[in-house]
């Protein structure tokens, strides 16, 4: 499995200014889901459907650093063997890993030059 860019979350103080923004400038679409203040994103349509992503409240990750920018997830297949990696190469586990149901573990990691970014391995679809 390539460690590709699955998701994407924009951070903001002022969610329904910054929604509208979006959907007035790039046609995104919008939908509660999960917790308060929290929305996905779908950039594209049925025939170029983009990458997915959310809008949610801005909140520090790293202690007195709050995300001013899109914050990435990458997909991977073994999140253990990612943080594992992540360590062993100067990178740092800012938010130890945690599951959300149905979307699978999450951690967050900063890199050595402090950009930090989300890690995902996808949830277990269980057949019927």
């Amino acid at each position: 499995m390539p460690n590709n860019l699955v998701f994407f979350a924009i951070h903001a103080d002022d969610l329904p200014r910054v929604q509208r923004f979006y959907e007035r400038v790039f046609g995104w679409k919008f939908q509660s889901w999960g917790p308060p203040g929290f929305f996905l994103i779908a950039t594209g349509d049925k025939h170029e459907p983009g990458i997915q992503g959310a809008l949610q409240k801005r909140h520090e990750v790293v202690p007195g650093q709050r995300i001013t920018g899109y914050e990435c997830t990458i997909g991977v297949e073994d999140i253990d063997a990612t943080e594992v990696a992540v360590l062993a190469n100067g990178g740092k586990i800012v938010l130890p890993k945690c599951e959300i149901p149905t979307v699978g573990y999450l951690i967050k990691i900063q890199d050595p030059d402090g950009n930090v970014a989300c890690v995902k391995q996808p949830a277990v679809v269980q057949s019927e």
